[in-house]
C-alpha cells in the first residue's frame, strides 16, 4: 500500500470517496472521487468523462434496474469554474452555484439546502459534496439522516496545503448491516503522487480486496489542476469493469 493512504486503505467499505487537496508540488489541485459498491447494481457501473462532466453511467443496463436508477447514474464531477464533485444529482446544482458565489463554503451551503440524504432505506445513504474554486481552500458538505428523520448538514472549509488532502465518505468504513454513515470532520491523507495517472492507482489500489471479504471497489476519477481558474485539467479514470475485461480477455 502505498504511502499516505493508510486512512483510506483500513476502511473495508467506504462507499463513495471524494478527496480534495494538492500535490506535493503544491502546483495542482487535485480532487479524487471513488465509488465502491456492495450490491450487484452499484457494481455494474463506470466512470466516464463526457464534455467536462465525468458521468457515473451503468456497464449493465438491466443489472442496473435492481437498484434505484436515479442514485446510480449521476454527473460525479463538473469541470468548470472551478470542480464541483458529489455521489448524486446534486452535482449540477453545485456547478451552477459556483458561477454566483465566490466562497466554496456559501456555495455548498446555499445550493444543498434543497437536497436531502438518499432516499435508500433502511440504510439512508448521505449525500457527499465537494467544491474547489481556487487553489487556496475548498469545501466538503455532508448531509445525513437524524434519529428523527430530518436531515443533518454541515459543511467544512479547509485551506488547500501542499501534499496534503481531506477525505470525506459515504460510509463509516464498516462493513456492516445497518451502514454507519461518515461522521465527525473530513479525515486528512498525504497525497505523494506527482501525476493525475498515478494518484488514481494508488487510490484504487489503497481501496483493493487486501485484508477485506471481497473487491468492493467500482471507479476511481482524480483530477489534477495546474490553473483552476484557466479551467486547466487533467483526469485520470480506472474503472474496474474495464480493467476486468482486459483481463479476461488475455485468459482466453
Amino acid at each position: 500500500m502505498r504511502k499516505g493512504l493508510q486512512n483510506l486503505a483500513r476502511r473495508e467499505y467506504p462507499g463513495r470517496i471524494i478527496i480534495i487537496g494538492k500535490d506535493r508540488s503544491g502546483e495542482n489541485v487535485i480532487v479524487i472521487y471513488a465509488i465502491t459498491g456492495r450490491s450487484s447494481s452499484s457494481q455494474a457501473r463506470k466512470l466516464v468523462e463526457e464534455d467536462d462532466i465525468i458521468w457515473a453511467k451503468p456497464t449493465d443496463e438491466e443489472i442496473l434496474k435492481e437498484g434505484k436508477i436515479e442514485l446510480l447514474v449521476y454527473p460525479a464531477a463538473c469541470l468548470y469554474r472551478g470542480i464541483a464533485v458529489s455521489n448524486g444529482r446534486q452535482t449540477l446544482d453545485i456547478k451552477a452555484g459556483m458561477g454566483q458565489f465566490q466562497d466554496p463554503s456559501e456555495i455548498l451551503s446555499s445550493t444543498l439546502s434543497r437536497w436531502d440524504y438518499e432516499p435508500d432505506p433502511p440504510i439512508f445513504t448521505p449525500r457527499i459534496s465537494g467544491c474547489v474554486v481556487s487553489s487556496k481552500k475548498a469545501a466538503l458538505a455532508i448531509i445525513k439522516r437524524g434519529e428523527d428523520g430530518s436531515s443533518i448538514r454541515d459543511v467544512f472549509e479547509f485551506s488547500l496545503i501542499a501534499g496534503k488532502g481531506k477525505m470525506m465518505s459515504t460510509y463509516k468504513g464498516e462493513n456492516k448491516d445497518p451502514l454507519v454513515p461518515f461522521s465527525g470532520e473530513p479525515v486528512d491523507l498525504e497525497l505523494n503522487e506527482k501525476k493525475s495517472k498515478d494518484m488514481a492507482e494508488s487510490v484504487y489500489e489503497a481501496l483493493g480486496p487486501e485484508g477485506r471479504s471481497k473487491d468492493f471497489r467500482v471507479a476511481v476519477a482524480c483530477i489534477f489542476s495546474s490553473n483552476i481558474e484557466s479551467r486547466e485539467y487533467d483526469v485520470s479514470i480506472i474503472n474496474k469493469y474495464e480493467r476486468k475485461k482486459t483481463i479476461d480477455g488475455k485468459n482466453r
